[in-house]
């Protein structure tokens, strides 16, 4: 599909034409049209037209809502996308309770080490970082880090993207040691998985200069 290769307004100009046709031959609950707002709306979002696309996606989930259960994993996929969405504009407080439903949702169905749940709980971590609510951040963090070093090799860039997000919660509650310790481990994992000129690892050593002067 032309969404998967970049190319955003022709991915949208497809997805609207189909949906045209659908709204023609189908009631307005059918699952087809929930499909297609869902695509429309994920095109607006990489293109950064949040607002469109929280109006495809809130049609997305109100046809789900009407013929899913409850705790369907399509309607963990909508509340995820309309909270990244929400998140995008600003509107944190939303993002986190769309992310808590999908996360809800996510826990009744799947394995406990599960990378959809590391993702969820991502996403938590990073609406609570910018809430400044950073103890809630850190529990969010620790638990994808939980998950990945139960599911992934032990220098998986991953990894090392916690150990940072870690590092920077700590460092923003000003425990700079343990701040200290984790960048440093983000960092000797980022120089065996990434390359070294790579913006992560590059940033990584920017936020270690940070809390050393703190220190």
């Amino acid at each position: 599909m032309v969404n998967k290769n970049g190319n955003y307004p022709e991915a949208l100009s497809y997805y609207e034409k189909t949906l045209e046709i659908q709204q023609l031959l189908l009631p307005p609950d059918h699952p087809d049209l929930a499909t297609s707002y869902n695509n429309i709306g994920n095109v607006h979002t990489k293109m950064g037209n949040y607002l469109k696309a929280l109006l495809y996606l809130e049609k997305t989930l109100e046809i789900q809502q009407l013929l899913l259960p409850h705790n369907h994993p399509d309607l963990a996929s909508c509340y995820i996308s309309i909270g990244v969405a929400h998140s995008s504009t600003g509107d944190y407080p939303k993002a986190l309770s769309y992310y808590e439903k999908a996360l809800e949702i996510q826990q009744q169905s799947l394995p406990l080490n599960h990378p959809d749940l590391s993702m969820s709980y991502g996403n938590i971590g990073n609406v609570h970082t910018k809430m400044r609510n950073y103890p809630k951040a850190l529990s969010s963090y620790e638990k994808v880090l939980k998950i990945q070093q139960q599911s992934l090799p032990s220098n998986h860039p991953h990894l090392a993207i916690s150990y940072n997000n870690i590092g920077i919660v700590r460092y923003r509650m000003g425990d700079y040691s343990k701040a200290r310790t984790f960048i440093e481990h983000a960092i000797q994992i980022g120089q065996q998985s990434l390359p070294s000129n790579h913006l992560d690892l590059q940033q990584w050593r920017n936020n270690l200069e940070r809390v050393k002067n703190k220190q």
